[in-house]
């Protein structure tokens, strides 16, 4: 089977491949990632070699690269996206730019060359916050940032490719992923390089702000699972079933890297910042899969990695 990744040097993405190829040696993947700040190649510099993989430098907004990457290829999984809400409020362009026109390119060349499975990687945040229950797949889209619009939008586009031409799409709405190779922008891997570096924390308002949390290797095997199991012209909701406040989160690596309160700095809350994200998982659930990792756990084997990694992220951050 050859399947092609998009965004594959991205955190994500990168982690997808090495599951992939630990897991079915016979499959051959291609990953086609432009390397923005957060395409990082010392992602996978332990599977580079492999017969297998290969590594394609490119846009998805390129049409001449994606046909050409695509031709002969099975499925496509598609992470490649801009995904930092704070980036997308200060200037939304390469959010509409790559998000939306570069996955209607991918479409494009897909049903040109009959792939036989489109996995559309999407978020849970084009549901919009719900202070109370879980979304389902079937509810209405509400998104409020440009970052999680040009999610939505790109949602609908690959639908219609299902219901218009058929091809055989299938969407993932995830929550929020932590785990080895996180670029330290996001929350977690933020709060555990900032604290390495006895540097204070950024929580916004009060903290209070809820987000369910997934460990990214079972996003990995989530997606693996729907590849081969899930039912084309589907949306499929995927959490990990461990709902915390953001000041919850941020005490929790507070206390394994022994440091106190004193390391948090309070800072004005980001404009139209969404309360709480839940989603309803039991379309997945009904399907066989469930997380395997346990939330405390997952974190703590987090923080050891990026103790043992400065490597990977000093020359990362400002």
């Amino acid at each position: 089977m050859n399947i092609l990744v998009t965004g594959g040097c991205g955190f994500i993405g990168s982690n997808f491949i090495r599951h992939m190829l630990e897991k079915y040696p016979d499959y051959k993947i291609i990953n086609l990632d432009k390397l923005t700040y957060a395409g990082n190649p010392d992602n996978l510099k332990d599977i580079e070699i492999k017969p297998n993989y290969s590594f394609v430098q490119g846009d998805i907004c390129d049409s001449n690269v994606v046909d050409e990457v695509m031709h002969k290829m099975d499925y496509v999984v598609h992470f490649a996206a801009e995904s930092h809400v704070d980036r997308s409020i200060e200037d939304g362009t390469a959010f509409i730019k790559t998000n939306v026109l570069g996955t209607h390119i991918l479409l494009e060349s897909a049903l040109k060359h009959d792939i036989k499975r489109f996995i559309h990687i999407s978020t849970d945040e084009v549901y919009g916050s719900i202070p109370e229950g879980s979304f389902k797949e079937t509810d209405i889209l509400t998104p409020s940032s440009p970052y999680s619009s040009s999610k939505a939008s790109s949602d609908l586009i690959a639908l219609s490719y299902y219901i218009t031409y058929k091809l055989p799409v299938i969407i993932t709405r995830c929550t929020n992923n932590f785990g080895q190779y996180q670029y330290p922008e996001k929350l977690i891997p933020l709060f555990i390089t900032h604290l390495i570096e006895n540097r204070k924390v950024p929580v916004y308002g009060t903290g209070q702000n809820v987000r369910d949390w997934i460990y990214v290797l079972d996003y990995c095997k989530a997606i693996d699972f729907v590849l081969h199991n899930g039912a084309l012209g589907n949306i499929y909701n995927i959490g990990g079933g461990a709902e915390k406040s953001n000041i919850e989160i941020t005490k929790k690596i507070l206390d394994i890297l022994g440091k106190d309160e004193s390391m948090i700095e309070y800072v004005k809350d980001r404009p139209g910042h969404d309360f709480r994200y839940s989603l309803d998982c039991s379309k997945m659930e009904a399907l066989g899969w469930e997380p395997e990792y346990n939330f405390d756990e997952a974190l703590e084997d987090t923080i050891k990695w990026y103790v043992k990694n400065r490597w990977w992220w000093e020359k990362l951050k400002p």
